[in-house]
């Protein structure tokens, strides 16, 4: 009897990415640790799905190699506490060659046939006798693996402005541009420096918060624009589309008011739809 091909989702320790992998034991289920090959080699990982049909890829689904022994998984746990001194060896090497390196992480595969080593640098680095020199220490294949600032961050983690782990940290696997106009489309002060990360690049949140603002300020007017209500002229010079109120000032006097009311009741050029700019230009 043909045996029945299962595809499940692995995530490693080191990633918040997930993976699909292929598997025929029956007895694999979510939360168990397995042992996969990946493009860098044997490794450790963790189920983090039931099984689902297959999915629409073009990429070839590797075959899971088998479920962890307890034998895999104290060998990823001394490859953990080795790693730690792997990094200094490297950046104390790193420093005696007077590379401008660093060091952020080592990682062995599960088999330590090679050792990953992540590292920061503003520009490119002539590695090549650092290469020669942790191949004589190390005795297996080694990789160097350049990353940003925000990688960094991803990967040492902290605590937010929010309190709250780092999102890249915790649960996000690739990361999206982000522009100052996302700070600009939720209203706040262009501070580079309130706006920036720990990375030192302006905060992923901007990213995944900018639809809903966009979705809140589409009907409403621009912020500085002119407005009529209740037979005055004002210029809209606060808002805030969350605790949905906005203040309105001219020469005489300010008042507040809910978006509610502003929508309601005030007189302004309401902002045109993607289509109906398209419709003008047209004629």
């Amino acid at each position: 009897m043909e045996e029945k091909i299962r595809y499940i989702s692995v995530r490693f320790e080191t990633t918040n990415k997930t993976y699909t992998f292929s598997t025929t034991d029956d007895s694999i289920k979510n939360n168990d640790a397995v042992v996969v090959e990946t493009q860098r080699g044997i490794e450790y990982s963790t189920v983090v799905s039931d099984p689902f049909e297959k999915p629409n890829i073009s990429l070839e689904i590797k075959p899971i190699i088998r479920k962890a022994t307890n034998e895999d998984k104290k060998q990823f746990e001394r490859n953990k506490e080795d790693a730690v001194e792997a990094r200094q060896i490297c950046q104390e090497e790193s420093d005696n060659l007077e590379l401008q390196m660093n060091v952020i992480s080592a990682e062995y595969t599960l088999d330590r046939a090679k050792i990953t080593f992540t590292y920061l640098a503003d520009d490119r680095v002539d590695f090549r006798e650092l290469l020669k020199v942790l191949a004589s220490i190390f005795h297996c294949r080694i990789d160097l693996r350049q990353v940003g600032t925000r990688d960094k961050a991803k990967m040492v983690s902290g605590i937010g402005v929010c309190g709250r782990e780092l999102c890249c940290a915790r649960f996000i696997g690739d990361f999206d541009r982000i522009s100052i106009n996302m700070a600009k489309n939720q209203l706040l002060a262009l501070n580079i420096q309130k706006l920036s990360g720990q990375c030192g690049n302006l905060m992923c949140c901007l990213r995944f918060e900018d639809d809903a603002y966009k979705d809140l300020r589409k009907d409403l007017p621009k912020l500085n624009s002119q407005v009529e209500y209740e037979g005055e002229r004002f210029r809209i010079t606060s808002m805030n589309v969350i605790a949905k109120n906005c203040k309105l000032e001219n020469p005489e006097h300010a008042i507040f008011i809910s978006l509610d009311d502003l929508i309601a009741k005030g007189k302004y050029n309401k902002p045109q739809k993607k289509e109906e700019k398209e419709s003008v230009a047209e004629q």
